[in-house]
């Protein structure tokens, strides 16, 4: 190839992008075949080389957590919208329950390690931040229902499955908003690069 051949390098942009398609692409697979699935089913579902993967993640623990964490900020984001209502924030947490295996784990059993626990708490915080609801039920009881939901989720497809939380929901006393994920911004995938 000559130089006026050679695509651009685009450094940062490129870096960043991929690393959100591979987080994405491990929700997604995760969600189809578990945590234990091959990580070059993630990397071909984000239509990245390995390397490009192991860049951005060292090992499958990493790449679980980073996934978790995009869930959950997707949630801290959900919460602090002007409109934002307890509702709408179960929502979104209901959206990750049908979707992310890793995330009903982490809000099954809080965790295993310092970081999941870390995770756990910032949902927490995040429904602490909106009072009882339903029944009068506290963060505490509320985690224990998003718990329980996540236990109930099952089924072969994802309408089965939003079927069933939705149904939980509704024998527990919580009215849940339109399941959502809320946009990634440029600002998020920037700060994902850094």
């Amino acid at each position: 190839m000559t130089k006026q051949e050679r695509p651009a390098n685009q450094g940062r942009r490129v870096a960043a992008r991929n690393r959100a398609a591979l987080i994405t692409a491990a929700r997604e697979v995760f969600a189809e075949q578990g945590l234990n699935a091959p990580l070059s089913a993630v990397a071909r579902r984000a239509g990245v080389g390995q390397g490009s993967l192991y860049r951005h993640f060292a090992d499958r623990v990493a790449l679980a957590t980073a996934v978790l964490d995009e869930n959950v900020r997707q949630i801290e984001r959900a919460a602090a919208a002007p409109d934002a209502s307890l509702t709408s924030v179960l929502g979104v947490v209901t959206w990750h329950l049908t979707r992310s295996t890793a995330f009903v784990d982490l809000l099954r059993v809080r965790g295993d390690g310092a970081e999941a626990r870390a995770l756990a708490g910032r949902v927490h915080s995040v429904l602490a931040g909106f009072g009882p609801a339903g029944r009068d039920l506290s963060a505490d009881e509320l985690m224990l229902a998003v718990a329980m939901v996540s236990g109930a989720v099952a089924g072969p497809t994802l309408a089965e499955r939003e079927r069933v939380a939705l149904r939980a929901w509704r024998l527990l006393g919580v009215e849940v908003g339109p399941l959502r994920q809320p946009e990634t911004t440029a600002a998020d995938e920037q700060s994902d690069s850094a």
